[in-house]
């Protein structure tokens, strides 16, 4: 196993090693794996992906309705390569910045975050909305120097208030 050559130690990467891995996700709840995308531990394996329609959107993790009008900000904390952006309502997972480590979804505190084939059936469309939403926006390459961003999928701006 090898591991960061950064001098000062470990931080956030994209190179995420097992051990980094491990280590910002220790409260990882049970996964269901029927596609046995996920390995042992929950985590997608590299390059599998679920075939979801004819035109496959390239999202890893879906955020849905419970972060409307909540936008809590712990899996921003936790996401160790920035790509968790806030809309005007609720927050988006960058499709091409996500590197899928999983950081994210455990620590959700309103348990929004789904891996995109997991996502309840209930919420299937929010699977999209985090996708368009970077239509305009492009890959700004990380969220922190974005700030909150005036606007929201069409979807989520016609909701009504959810707090």
């Amino acid at each position: 196993m090898s591991m960061c050559e950064r001098p000062d130690g470990c931080t956030p990467c994209v190179r995420l090693h097992s051990t980094c891995q491990d280590a910002t996700k220790p409260n990882r709840r049970q996964f269901v794996n029927p596609s046995g995308l996920r390995d042992t531990e929950g985590r997608r394996r590299r390059g599998a992906r679920a075939a979801t329609s004819e035109e496959e959107l390239p999202v890893t993790y879906v955020i849905a309705q419970p972060c409307v009008d909540v936008k809590d900000r712990a899996c921003v904390d936790e996401c160790p390569v920035d790509c968790i952006y806030e809309g005007a309502r609720m927050l988006y997972i960058h499709p091409d910045e996500c590197v899928d480590c999983g950081a994210c979804e455990p620590v959700c505190p309103v348990e929004a975050i789904y891996y995109e084939d997991d996502t309840p059936q209930i919420w299937a469309d929010y699977y999209r909305a985090n996708v368009e939403f970077f239509n305009d926006l492009g890959s700004p390459g990380g969220a922190a120097k974005m700030g909150v961003i005036d606007k929201d999928d069409p979807m989520i701006a016609a909701l009504p208030p959810q707090a």
